[in-house]
């Protein structure tokens, strides 16, 4: 969820504009990069993502295989798809939801059996990195050549830069098959979060989110300024080579496309909220909230878009503190439900039980206050709450505005990197605690050694490895 949900010019022809056209694919760019980083760490702390994000597909799959029907809109080839997209094959997914299965991951059996398809389609950090690099290069480019030398417009330049991007991922290379394999699975998820997962004719109960659609609905979430831009990008082709008239209707188009991801995500809550209903839950009421919550999100952006096509100054300043107090709380809401519900912490671990049962005893008072377990050790959780906690607030650079950057768009701009880095930092600890729910009570014996690690340095190099008699577990 973005941190400040204002956008930057809209209307005219001269540098904000052409502005908007180049920020969403730098951003875009530098999300990939980001999550290169989320896929070094999670490996480095041994923490199996691809299977996080998969374990209710896998889940849904089993339960529909039993009762003999036929799920058509998560069936095996996405399970395959998302398998191949992350750091261990697909085919060993399957069996790590049996009791008493033991981890591998990449060993010679695998690569033996795969062979080097399975290489081709793993997604790394370095070859994230590497492509996020690659699409920055090919950026510059374009625009370079296409506005300096060819004497084209900002707008040529951006379609020249996707297309040429679309054609590079088509082309039938084996060293970018994983690029091919990761957008198939981007596409499939897409019609996920579109789909309605209707009652099913049986049990009258729709079928429940899996969390990988939550997460990916969340990630578009912190990218709404960038759906924003190519809504603007519509509107600019449309009009060009004349500039976007300075009426309500122009805002239109923009503002529905930012607001698409809250208004999916809200949707995904509400119907957790009526299955938790169906099935009387206790705690259904923590959907209605979370809907809430991305509800505040939507007004701030509309009230920014809107405040570009007022003219009078006093208007506008009553739009800026009224704009103001909606930043606040949908910040502090946010702010809240990320500590407490996305990564859970400070729910009352000391009095025990309360966090799913993890009432091992406390190793230090990060771990009382925050929660029992933090596999990524303390001093790293606590330094991504503290910057969680800045980022989160990073709209009051606005008041700062005129005087640390040149012009509002390149405020915006700053504001999406730093959306870009909260949310990157965020994937962090929220896979980590999906992945400590989904472990609950199968790991107890590595639990020791899985403490150790934790209250080691994170960046010392005897941290970055399990404990002897944790190691000599998994080669068994």
């Amino acid at each position: 969820m973005s941190s400040g949900q204002e956008v930057g010019e809209i209307f005219g022809d001269g540098s904000g504009p052409a502005m908007s056209l180049l920020r969403s694919p730098t951003v875009i760019i530098a999300a990939v990069g980001l999550w290169g980083m989320n896929v070094y760490l999670f490996k480095l702390f041994k923490i199996d993502y691809v299977h996080v994000l998969t374990l209710d597909l896998i889940k849904e799959k089993e339960t529909s295989a039993r009762k003999g029907g036929d799920n058509k809109e998560d069936d095996n080839s996405d399970l395959c798809s998302v398998g191949s997209t992350g750091s261990i094959p697909g085919p060993t997914m399957t069996n790590r939801n049996t009791k008493g299965s033991k981890r591998r991951a990449n060993s010679p059996g695998d690569s033996n059996n795969h062979g080097n398809s399975a290489d081709d389609s793993e997604v790394t950090a370095g070859k994230l990195i590497i492509f996020s690099l690659s699409l920055l290069l090919l950026l510059h480019m374009s625009t370079v050549t296409w506005i300096d030398f060819i004497g084209g417009s900002a707008i040529g330049a951006i379609f020249i830069f996707y297309l040429a991007v679309i054609v590079g991922i088509l082309l039938p290379l084996p060293s970018t098959a994983w690029i091919r394999t990761a957008c198939m699975t981007i596409f499939h998820r897409t019609f996920e979060l579109i789909n309605p997962r209707c009652f099913c004719l049986g049990s009258g109960i729709p079928r429940a989110i899996p969390f990988i659609d939550v997460f990916f609905a969340d990630a578009c979430c912190s990218l709404s300024k960038v759906f924003f831009d190519w809504g603007m990008l519509w509107h600019l082709a449309w009009h060009y080579p004349e500039p976007v008239p300075m009426e309500l209707h122009s805002i239109i188009i923009p503002s529905v496309a930012a607001s698409l991801p809250y208004f999916i995500r809200a949707r995904q809550c509400l119907v957790m909220y009526t299955i938790g209903a169906l099935k009387a839950d206790a705690k259904k009421y923590q959907h209605m909230l979370n809907a809430i919550k991305y509800s505040t999100s939507l007004w701030p952006l509309v009230v920014s878009a809107y405040q570009k096509t007022i003219t009078n100054e006093k208007e506008k300043a009553a739009l800026e503190a009224f704009l103001i107090v909606l930043l606040a709380i949908n910040s502090t809401y946010s702010l809240a439900w990320d500590i407490i519900m996305d990564w859970g912490m400070m729910q009352n671990t000391c009095a025990g039980g309360s966090n799913g049962g993890l009432t091992k005893s406390h190793s230090s008072c990060a771990h009382s206050v925050l929660r029992p377990k933090l596999r990524f050790g303390a001093p790293t959780s606590i330094g991504i709450l503290f910057i969680d906690i800045v980022l989160r607030y990073s709209w009051v650079l606005r008041f700062w505005e005129t005087d640390l950057f040149p012009n509002a768009d390149i405020y915006i701009l700053c504001t999406q990197f730093l959306e870009a880095i909260r949310r990157s930092l965020w994937n962090l600890l929220r896979v980590e605690w999906e992945h400590i729910k989904q472990n609950k009570g199968k790991e107890e014996d590595a639990d020791d050694d899985v403490e150790m690690m934790e209250q080691k340095a994170f960046l010392a190099p005897k941290s970055r490895s399990m404990s002897p008699s944790f190691q000599h577990k998994q080669r068994s």
